[in-house]
C-alpha cells in the first residue's frame, strides 16, 4: 500500500470515529430531551468521573451522574440541551473534546429559562466497539476580582 492510501485510511477512519463520537453526545443531547434516563445512561462509564456545576466538586459512578440529569428533570418541564463548536482528539481508544453547552427549557412551574453557557470538557474511552463517556467537566467562568460565576456569556 502507498502513502496516500496509509492516509485516507487513517483520514477515513478519524472521519468515522469522530461520527461515532459525535452520535455519542447526540444521544445525550436528544435522551435529556426526551427526558429518557436509561439513553443517557447508555453513554457513560460506570465508573464516570464527573466535575460537574454542583456541588460536591466531584460525583464518581454512573448512580451519581444520573443523580445530577434526574434533578433537572426534576425541575423542568422540557428540557433542551444546546452543544457548540463541539472539536474531538481522537486516539485508538481514548478521545476528548470540548465544547460550549447550555441546558434550557420549561421549568415545571411554566418559566421559561434560557439557561447559560458553560465550558465542557468530555472525556470518552472506547468499550466493547462504542464511545463511552468516563468524564466530564462543566465550568462556569468567574470574575477574578469578586470571586463571582459570570453566567451572561454567549460563544
Amino acid at each position: 500500500m502507498n502513502a496516500s492510501n496509509d492516509f485516507q485510511s487513517h483520514d477515513d477512519r478519524l472521519k468515522a470515529e469522530e461520527a461515532a463520537l459525535r452520535a455519542t453526545i447526540d444521544t445525550v443531547i436528544d435522551g435529556l430531551h426526551d427526558k429518557d434516563l436509561d439513553a443517557v445512561r447508555r453513554v457513560y462509564t460506570d465508573d464516570v468521573v464527573s466535575f460537574d456545576v454542583e456541588p460536591p466538586l466531584q460525583h464518581v459512578g454512573i448512580a451519581a451522574k444520573l443523580e445530577n440529569w434526574t434533578n433537572v428533570f426534576r425541575f423542568f418541564e422540557s428540557v433542551t440541551y444546546d452543544v457548540r463548536d463541539l472539536t474531538f482528539t481522537i486516539g485508538d481508544d481514548v478521545a476528548f473534546g470540548h465544547a460550549f453547552a447550555r441546558l434550557r427549557g420549561t421549568l415545571k412551574n411554566g418559566a421559561t429559562s434560557q439557561g447559560m453557557w458553560v465550558r465542557v470538557t468530555y472525556g470518552l474511552r472506547k468499550i466493547d466497539g462504542a464511545w463511552r463517556i468516563a468524564h466530564d467537566q462543566v465550568s462556569v467562568p468567574f470574575d477574578v476580582t469578586t470571586g463571582k460565576g459570570v453566567a451572561d456569556l454567549e460563544p
